[in-house]
């Protein structure tokens, strides 16, 4: 198995588990209908990378850079991706389910059909990001930051929404009757509304 990655590589139909790929520096790397498995990405530097038609399970991609990455019809389920950079990407077709996803850098990224279900979000940064194809089930979103997002359609179902940042980017964005509480306190701060107690 080859644990070295070289620039412009295009990697087809190879399925890495147990391989660390940790710290790699490489550009404009393909992966073409791979499969990872407890596959080390920690503190890769990748920039261009492009997933197309992978499945990535329990991998760490913990700071590992990634801007102006392109997936296409790609799952990663159960994956630690703490500090992960993925500013300017592109996402098509993507799955993230259980995720650790703290903390990353989601800048100037576009999301078509792309799902983030059971994942754990906070402090994540989307400003200026297009999220109007994008969905979030049962995510923690504490601190998420939506400065200047697009989001128009972007769905909300159930998810933890305190100290959320840029609500009032949430133009036409969808929201479950369960968050919608949450989220008015929120915009009322934002609109520096003061929410008096009831018992006073």
């Amino acid at each position: 198995m080859q644990r070295e990655l070289e620039h412009e590589q295009t990697v087809e139909a190879v399925a890495y588990g147990d391989v660390d790929l940790a710290g790699a520096p490489a550009e404009g790397v393909v992966f073409d209908r791979c499969a990872f498995r407890r596959t080390g990405f920690a503190g890769a530097h990748l920039p261009s990378v492009r997933f197309i038609d992978c499945v990535v399970e329990t991998a760490d991609l913990s700071n590992m850079r990634a801007e102006k990455a392109r997936l296409e019809r790609v799952t990663l389920s159960g994956c630690r991706a703490t500090g992960l950079a993925c500013n300017d990407g592109r996402l098509s077709d993507v799955a993230f389910v259980d995720g650790k996803l703290d903390l990353t850098n989601w800048r100037f990224a576009r999301f078509d059909a792309v799902t983030f279900d059971g994942c754990n979000l906070a402090g994540a940064d989307f400003t200026e990001a297009d999220l109007r194809g994008a969905s979030f089930t049962r995510c923690d979103l504490s601190g998420t930051q939506f400065h200047k997002a697009t989001m128009a359609g972007t769905r909300f179902r159930r998810c933890e929404l305190q100290g959320v940042g840029g609500i009032t980017s949430w133009q036409g964005a969808v929201v479950h009757p369960d968050d919608l509480l949450e989220l008015s306190y929120i915009l009322a701060g934002a609109l520096g509304i003061v929410v008096e107690r009831a018992d006073q």
